[in-house]
């Protein structure tokens, strides 16, 4: 579904934003260009927060005293734990709500906790959108990034200006929900590419094939699409920098996929083996390896048939 509202006049507010990592800063950055007063969370994760302090923005220590004067809350933290534990603890955002402040998830969540969560923000006397986002920290830095928004219309709508500050496509999902589950489907089917993609780069590389004839025929027929183009950099001059993803983040985000499947009863046998796949590269890796480095894990992996052939 495409966007309905047409470019609305942008007011300014007052915006809670709990999670300045790698695309919190470039969102934070962003809303503060808009004019947007920003209070930050203090957290050890946060990315350097001097250029948003010299821009005007507040810092908090506690989650609730983010939210006490906030007409927008902003989360853009790792996970669900994080999510649940910013919203729901005794100093969390709920402690400290605004009556019809808004509640907006930027993060990559369970559906179902989500919707959960959005009764519990409900019941705290204000509103939520779940807005899960795609694209890079770069998009993020450039106020370009995707975002799939789930929530009632009327509240899309009226959260639209906010959220153009700093994303190009904004697209309404569905109702609550629908817009992390979208997400899950859109990780699901962008890593599993790459995963299939890196397996594929591994296995040519042991088979002899130059990585710059695997990517120009790829390129030029059925393999050509942004997978290969975050690993073509990787394969032929080992730079990760195309997909800054950590392999622990791709776990997580499969492994919340499948436990979708698993609740709606969908088929999932392709995801179990690209979880499989992810879990075993954190293993042998390091949970911060960037996820182009999976060809380089798969190369070196020694697999039961080949040990067989040796």
């Amino acid at each position: 579904m495409t966007n309905p509202f047409p470019h609305q006049q942008i007011h300014t507010m007052k915006i809670g934003m709990i999670g300045i990592g790698l695309m919190g800063h470039g969102i934070a950055t962003n809303l503060q260009k808009h004019g947007h007063a920003l209070t930050l969370l203090e957290h050890p994760g946060n990315q350097p927060l001097d250029a948003l302090i010299s821009g005007g923005a507040a810092t908090r220590k506690t989650p609730r005293e983010v939210a006490s004067d906030a007409d927008m809350v902003i989360l853009c933290v790792t996970g669900t734990p994080q999510v649940e534990a910013v919203l729901l603890e005794s100093d969390g955002v709920l402690s400290g709500l605004k009556a019809k402040a808004v509640v907006i998830d930027c993060s990559t969540a369970v559906p179902s906790s989500t919707e959960r969560l959005a009764e519990a923000v409900h019941a705290a006397g204000g509103r939520f959108l779940d807005a899960p986002m795609t694209r890079t920290p770069k998009e993020a830095a450039e106020g370009r990034l995707n975002l799939l928004v789930g929530g009632s219309l009327e509240l899309f709508a009226e959260c639209l200006p906010a959220l153009r500050c700093f994303a190009e496509n904004v697209v309404h999902s569905g109702p609550v929900g629908a817009g992390h589950r979208m997400k899950l489907l859109h990780n699901y089917v962008s890593l599993g590419t790459v995963a299939l993609m890196a397996e594929a780069g591994a296995c040519a590389l042991r088979a002899g094939i130059e990585p710059s004839v695997f990517v120009e025929i790829l390129t030029k027929g059925g393999g050509h699409g942004a997978a290969l183009d975050r690993l073509r950099p990787f394969m032929l001059a080992n730079d990760s920098s195309a997909l800054r993803f950590a392999m622990s983040n791709a776990q997580k985000d499969l492994g919340y996929y499948t436990k979708m499947a698993g609740e709606t009863g969908a088929v999932q046998d392709i995801a179990n083996a690209v979880l499989e796949t992810f879990g075993s590269a954190v293993a042998q890796g390091g949970a911060d390896t960037f996820v182009p480095e999976l060809v380089t894990l798969l190369k070196t992996r020694e697999t039961t048939s080949a040990k067989d052939h040796h």
